[in-house]
């Protein structure tokens, strides 16, 4: 499992599993429902943006699954995490 912090970090994650899976960025591209160039940007600079939908359609094509759980650490607040103990 990959702690996730950064924009960059997902870049990286999105064009490893792409090549992984050996697809180009335009097939990628087509099935997540978003243009090349826009997917490019995505793994090349992470200055891109796509919705939760498309981002899970490209975790779905490249066999990646998304978790979330809460930090162990305090909030910056200093306070504990404002999470829901139940969604």
């Amino acid at each position: 499992m990959i702690k996730v912090t950064t924009p960059a970090q997902v870049a990286q994650i999105l064009l490893s599993a792409r090549k992984a899976k050996g697809m180009i960025q335009a097939e990628a591209a087509t099935y997540a429902g978003v243009g090349q160039p826009r997917l490019s940007l995505l793994e090349t600079t992470a200055a891109g943006s796509i919705s939760l939908d498309q981002m899970l359609a490209l975790f779905a094509i490249y066999g990646l699954e998304l978790f979330v759980q809460p930090r162990s650490a305090p909030s910056p607040s200093g306070g504990a995490s404002s999470l829901p103990s139940e969604w």
